[in-house]
Protein backbone atom coordinates (compact mmCIF):
# COMPACT_ATOMS: atom_id res chain seq x y z
CA UNK A 1 0.00 0.00 0.00
CA UNK A 2 1.28 3.47 -0.91
CA UNK A 3 2.11 5.79 1.97
CA UNK A 4 -0.71 8.35 2.36
CA UNK A 5 0.60 11.89 2.87
CA UNK A 6 -1.30 15.01 3.88
CA UNK A 7 0.38 17.91 2.06
CA UNK A 8 -0.65 21.43 3.12
CA UNK A 9 0.90 24.09 0.86
CA UNK A 10 -0.70 27.37 -0.24
CA UNK A 11 1.75 28.08 -3.08
CA UNK A 12 -0.19 26.64 -6.00
CA UNK A 13 2.80 25.96 -8.25
CA UNK A 14 4.93 24.41 -5.50
CA UNK A 15 1.99 22.40 -4.20
CA UNK A 16 1.26 20.87 -7.59
CA UNK A 17 4.94 20.21 -8.22
CA UNK A 18 5.36 18.44 -4.86
CA UNK A 19 2.17 16.43 -5.36
CA UNK A 20 3.23 15.25 -8.81
CA UNK A 21 6.71 14.38 -7.61
CA UNK A 22 5.45 12.41 -4.60
CA UNK A 23 2.95 10.53 -6.75
CA UNK A 24 5.71 9.72 -9.24
CA UNK A 25 7.64 8.23 -6.30
CA UNK A 26 4.58 6.05 -5.56
CA UNK A 27 3.28 7.95 -2.53
CA UNK A 28 -0.40 8.84 -2.20
CA UNK A 29 -0.37 12.62 -1.63
CA UNK A 30 -3.46 14.76 -0.99
CA UNK A 31 -2.86 18.48 -1.52
CA UNK A 32 -4.65 21.10 0.61
CA UNK A 33 -4.19 24.79 -0.15
CA UNK A 34 -4.82 26.29 3.29
CA UNK A 35 -4.72 25.21 6.91
CA UNK A 36 -8.47 25.04 7.40
CA UNK A 37 -8.95 22.79 4.38
CA UNK A 38 -6.08 20.58 5.58
CA UNK A 39 -7.64 20.29 9.05
CA UNK A 40 -10.94 19.14 7.56
CA UNK A 41 -9.09 16.63 5.37
CA UNK A 42 -7.12 15.26 8.31
CA UNK A 43 -10.34 14.54 10.20
CA UNK A 44 -11.84 12.69 7.21
CA UNK A 45 -8.91 10.45 6.24
CA UNK A 46 -6.13 8.43 7.82
CA UNK A 47 -2.68 9.78 7.01
CA UNK A 48 0.70 8.23 7.76
CA UNK A 49 2.54 11.57 7.72
CA UNK A 50 1.68 15.28 7.49
CA UNK A 51 3.83 17.75 5.51
CA UNK A 52 2.77 21.25 6.54
CA UNK A 53 3.78 24.65 5.20
CA UNK A 54 4.22 27.03 8.15
CA UNK A 55 2.82 30.17 6.48
CA UNK A 56 -0.70 29.48 5.17
CA UNK A 57 -3.96 31.46 4.99
CA UNK A 58 -6.92 30.81 7.33
CA UNK A 59 -4.83 28.58 9.59
CA UNK A 60 -1.02 28.54 9.77
CA UNK A 61 1.00 25.34 9.97
CA UNK A 62 1.78 25.66 13.69
CA UNK A 63 -1.89 26.12 14.59
CA UNK A 64 -2.82 23.18 12.39
CA UNK A 65 -0.14 21.00 14.00
CA UNK A 66 -1.44 21.86 17.50
CA UNK A 67 -4.94 20.79 16.48
CA UNK A 68 -3.60 17.56 15.00
CA UNK A 69 -1.65 16.83 18.18
CA UNK A 70 -4.81 17.29 20.28
CA UNK A 71 -6.38 14.25 18.63
CA UNK A 72 -3.33 12.33 17.38
CA UNK A 73 -0.01 12.17 19.20
CA UNK A 74 1.67 9.70 16.90
CA UNK A 75 1.25 10.81 13.27
CA UNK A 76 4.60 12.28 12.10
CA UNK A 77 4.72 15.97 11.16
CA UNK A 78 7.27 17.62 8.89
CA UNK A 79 7.24 21.42 8.51
CA UNK A 80 8.09 23.34 5.35
CA UNK A 81 9.23 26.88 6.14
CA UNK A 82 10.72 29.81 4.27
CA UNK A 83 12.10 31.11 7.55
CA UNK A 84 15.44 30.21 9.08
CA UNK A 85 14.97 31.82 12.51
CA UNK A 86 15.74 29.48 15.38
CA UNK A 87 12.58 30.56 17.17
CA UNK A 88 10.47 29.00 14.40
CA UNK A 89 12.43 25.76 14.56
CA UNK A 90 12.10 25.58 18.35
CA UNK A 91 8.36 26.30 18.20
CA UNK A 92 7.90 23.52 15.66
CA UNK A 93 9.70 20.95 17.80
CA UNK A 94 7.84 22.08 20.94
CA UNK A 95 4.54 21.42 19.16
CA UNK A 96 5.72 17.92 18.32
CA UNK A 97 7.29 18.16 14.87
CA UNK A 98 9.49 15.29 13.73
CA UNK A 99 11.52 17.32 11.23
CA UNK A 100 11.51 20.46 9.09
CA UNK A 101 12.79 21.64 5.72
CA UNK A 102 13.72 25.22 4.88
CA UNK A 103 12.71 26.44 1.42
CA UNK A 104 14.08 26.17 -1.17
CA UNK A 105 14.92 22.47 -0.97
CA UNK A 106 15.62 19.58 -3.32
CA UNK A 107 12.71 17.23 -4.01
CA UNK A 108 14.95 14.26 -3.27
CA UNK A 109 15.65 15.63 0.21
CA UNK A 110 11.93 15.78 0.98
CA UNK A 111 11.41 12.10 0.14
CA UNK A 112 14.59 11.20 2.03
CA UNK A 113 13.28 13.00 5.14
CA UNK A 114 9.83 11.41 4.78
CA UNK A 115 11.32 7.91 4.54
CA UNK A 116 13.62 8.55 7.51
CA UNK A 117 10.72 9.80 9.67
CA UNK A 118 8.55 6.81 8.75
CA UNK A 119 11.36 4.39 9.59
CA UNK A 120 11.80 6.04 12.99
CA UNK A 121 8.08 6.06 13.73
CA UNK A 122 7.77 2.34 12.95
CA UNK A 123 10.71 1.61 15.26
CA UNK A 124 9.42 3.90 18.03
CA UNK A 125 8.98 1.19 20.72
CA UNK A 126 12.70 0.40 20.48
CA UNK A 127 13.51 4.06 21.14
CA UNK A 128 12.32 3.67 24.73
CA UNK A 129 15.30 1.41 25.38
CA UNK A 130 17.87 3.04 27.67
CA UNK A 131 20.47 0.36 28.47
CA UNK A 132 22.86 -1.12 25.90
CA UNK A 133 25.69 -3.63 25.83
CA UNK A 134 28.54 -2.45 23.59
CA UNK A 135 31.35 -5.00 23.63
CA UNK A 136 32.86 -4.79 27.10
CA UNK A 137 30.98 -1.55 27.81
CA UNK A 138 27.51 -1.01 29.24
CA UNK A 139 25.83 2.30 28.47
CA UNK A 140 22.95 3.64 30.57
CA UNK A 141 21.30 6.62 28.89
CA UNK A 142 19.26 7.56 31.97
CA UNK A 143 22.27 7.85 34.29
CA UNK A 144 24.51 9.02 31.38
CA UNK A 145 27.18 6.48 32.39
CA UNK A 146 29.47 4.34 30.27
CA UNK A 147 30.71 1.41 32.37
CA UNK A 148 33.54 -1.04 31.63
CA UNK A 149 35.59 -3.45 33.77
CA UNK A 150 38.13 -0.65 34.19
CA UNK A 151 35.61 1.76 35.68
CA UNK A 152 32.88 4.17 34.65
CA UNK A 153 32.73 7.39 32.68
CA UNK A 154 30.09 10.03 33.37
CA UNK A 155 29.01 11.54 30.05
CA UNK A 156 27.76 15.04 29.37
CA UNK A 157 24.18 15.47 28.19
CA UNK A 158 25.20 15.89 24.54
CA UNK A 159 27.67 12.99 24.68
CA UNK A 160 24.99 10.76 26.19
CA UNK A 161 22.33 11.91 23.71
CA UNK A 162 24.59 11.27 20.73
CA UNK A 163 25.68 7.84 22.00
CA UNK A 164 22.04 6.95 22.65
CA UNK A 165 21.14 7.71 19.01
CA UNK A 166 24.11 5.66 17.82
CA UNK A 167 22.98 2.76 20.00
CA UNK A 168 19.41 2.94 18.69
CA UNK A 169 20.85 2.76 15.17
CA UNK A 170 23.54 0.19 16.04
CA UNK A 171 25.11 -1.35 12.91
CA UNK A 172 23.00 1.01 10.80
CA UNK A 173 23.52 4.57 9.56
CA UNK A 174 22.62 7.42 11.91
CA UNK A 175 21.53 10.28 9.67
CA UNK A 176 23.66 13.38 10.35
CA UNK A 177 20.73 15.81 10.16
CA UNK A 178 18.61 13.63 12.42
CA UNK A 179 21.33 13.70 15.09
CA UNK A 180 21.80 17.46 14.79
CA UNK A 181 18.10 18.23 15.10
CA UNK A 182 17.55 15.76 17.94
CA UNK A 183 20.43 17.08 20.06
CA UNK A 184 21.38 20.55 18.80
CA UNK A 185 17.93 21.45 17.35
CA UNK A 186 19.63 23.06 14.35
CA UNK A 187 21.71 21.64 11.48
CA UNK A 188 23.90 24.73 11.02
CA UNK A 189 27.54 24.45 9.95
CA UNK A 190 28.73 25.46 13.43
CA UNK A 191 26.67 22.76 15.13
CA UNK A 192 27.81 20.17 12.59
CA UNK A 193 31.43 20.91 13.46
CA UNK A 194 30.56 20.71 17.15
CA UNK A 195 29.01 17.27 16.63
CA UNK A 196 32.19 16.06 14.92
CA UNK A 197 34.08 16.98 18.11
CA UNK A 198 31.64 14.93 20.19
CA UNK A 199 32.02 11.95 17.85
CA UNK A 200 35.79 12.15 18.38
CA UNK A 201 35.23 12.14 22.16
CA UNK A 202 32.99 9.07 21.99
CA UNK A 203 35.59 7.25 19.90
CA UNK A 204 38.14 8.01 22.60
CA UNK A 205 35.86 6.65 25.34
CA UNK A 206 35.29 3.41 23.38
CA UNK A 207 38.81 2.92 22.02
CA UNK A 208 39.81 0.12 24.41
CA UNK A 209 37.49 -2.37 22.69
CA UNK A 210 38.22 -3.08 19.02
CA UNK A 211 34.77 -4.67 18.70
CA UNK A 212 33.17 -1.21 18.91
CA UNK A 213 33.84 1.34 16.17
CA UNK A 214 32.18 4.59 15.10
CA UNK A 215 32.59 5.11 11.36
CA UNK A 216 31.99 8.18 9.19
CA UNK A 217 29.62 7.42 6.30
CA UNK A 218 30.42 10.04 3.67
CA UNK A 219 27.47 12.25 2.79
CA UNK A 220 25.13 10.48 5.21
CA UNK A 221 26.24 10.37 8.82
CA UNK A 222 27.73 7.82 11.20
CA UNK A 223 27.55 4.11 11.86
CA UNK A 224 28.45 2.42 15.13
CA UNK A 225 29.63 -1.11 14.38
CA UNK A 226 29.40 -3.52 17.29
CA UNK A 227 30.64 -7.10 16.88
CA UNK A 228 28.42 -9.34 18.97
Amino acid sequence: MATRILLAEDDENLGLLLTQYLQAKEYKADLYRDGEEAWEGFQRKNYEICVLDVMMPLKDGFTLARQIREINNSVPILFLTAKSMKEDVFEGFEIGADDYLTKPFEMEELTYRIDAILRRSKAEPARDRKTFKLGKYTFDADSQKLVSPEGEKKLTTKESGLLHLLCLNKNDVLDRNEALKNIWYDDSYFNARSMDVYITKLRKYLRDDACVQIMNIHGKGYKMLVQE
